[in-house]
């Protein structure tokens, strides 16, 4: 008699990937998954390559700073043998971190990281020296920069602004372990407000203003530290400018609100009072702690404005937080809803006799 046999489905070998671009979100830059950062240099034919890679794979994912800084570190330190090889690097970093918007601040990090674990120093220098000669190029031109055309004045106030992060995030460590800042960036940054203060146009106060909100408390405790009185100069400026100078009615705005920020100690808020909580009636400096936003137009807003309201729902809508459109809205009503409600009603057993006895002895506590 045949024995029966038993049809099995053939096997279907899947052609979906783990690395197909629907799993990855968008923005991502896929290519760089296999960038052959954990394999040293494998692959890169020149210094410049392998840096301005992991330049922009930090400008795209700035938090694997921690984790990745070391390793490129060390790598760099096998690769960089030469005082040219070396102002390659700081021309690399110096480039990304005044031209990638928003990428002054990890540019300044980076610095920092660098100036401390690369071993390397040339005849010309060690990095912090080539980076800070680096610097001073672009400050030679400043008068001449801040008077120029658009595009001359815009390269202008990224240097500027990364001076500033370099300024606070640039650790000098003393002869006695002691960490202080580069004093002469602080020198730098007080002759570059004078700059853009003597050249009043829209574009120069607001890069002042964006300087000033960034370092300004710091700068004044540095001043005072020397007994010097240079803030009150520049908010003496800011003054002038306010009642003399041809700009805008929104930038005129912007310095005042520079004016009322020095004037709350730059929004470092103190207790009122031990027993008593902060609120926008009792503690002038309450919106100090709140996040700032900007405008389409880079123009800065907090709470504290009058117009934030408007301000914020523009943001929203330019940002398209919340869609108006049905079809992507998501109905918080329906079928399942009793479902839940089923399972809020049902009371695992154990629980429900443990409950059952926690009520039992409270009645008895209160009889006694």
């Amino acid at each position: 008699m045949a024995e029966s046999q038993v049809a099995v489905a053939p096997v279907v070998t899947s052609k979906l990937s783990v690395k197909a671009p629907e799993f990855y979100p968008s923005g991502y830059n896929q290519n760089f998954v296999d960038s052959p950062f954990e394999d040293e240099y494998d692959g890169y034919l020149t210094l410049v390559e392998y840096v301005q890679d992991f330049l922009n794979h930090l400008a795209e994912q700035p938090g694997c700073f921690e984790t990745e800084i070391e390793h490129f570190a060390e790598t760099v330190n096998g690769w960089v043998a030469a005082d040219e090889t070396l102002q390659e690097l700081v021309e690399l970093v110096y480039q990304q971190a005044t031209s990638v918007p928003n990428f002054s601040y990890m540019g300044a990090r980076l610095c920092n990281y660098l100036s401390h674990h690369l071993t390397l120093s040339t005849q010309s220098g060690s990095f912090r020296q080539l980076l800070l000669q680096r610097c001073q190029t672009e400050y030679e031109n400043r008068d001449e920069a801040a008077r120029g055309d658009e595009t001359a004045q815009k390269q202008f106030h990224a240097f500027v602004l990364f001076l500033a992060e370099l300024y606070l995030n640039l650790e000098i460590k003393g002869t006695k372990g002691q960490v202080t800042r580069a004093e002469i960036l602080q020198e730098g940054l007080r002759e570059l407000l004078n700059v853009l203060f003597s050249n009043p146009v829209d574009n120069n106060l607001m890069c002042a203003v964006k300087l000033l909100k960034l370092t300004g408390s710091v700068l004044e405790d540095a001043w005072k530290e020397k007994g010097k009185n240079d803030m009150e100069e520049m908010i003496q400026r800011i003054e002038n400018v306010v009642l003399d100078a041809n700009c805008s009615r929104d930038v005129k705005h912007m310095l005042l609100k520079v004016v009322e920020l020095r004037s709350s100690n730059w929004g470092r808020v103190h207790d009122t009072s031990p027993h008593t909580k902060a609120t926008p009636e009792n503690d002038p400096n309450y919106f100090m702690n709140e996040p700032t936003f900007y405008t389409s137009d880079g123009v800065p807003f907090t709470a504290a404005d009058p117009d934030y309201q408007e301000k914020y729902q523009e943001l929203l809508e330019r940002e398209d937080f919340f869609p108006d459109d049905e079809e992507n809205s998501v109905a918080l009503s329906g079928p399942e809803d009793q479902y839940f409600h089923d399972l809020d009603n049902k009371m695992d057993p154990e629980i429900e006799e443990a409950y059952e006895q926690f009520c039992l002895e409270s009645e008895q506590k209160r009889n006694q």
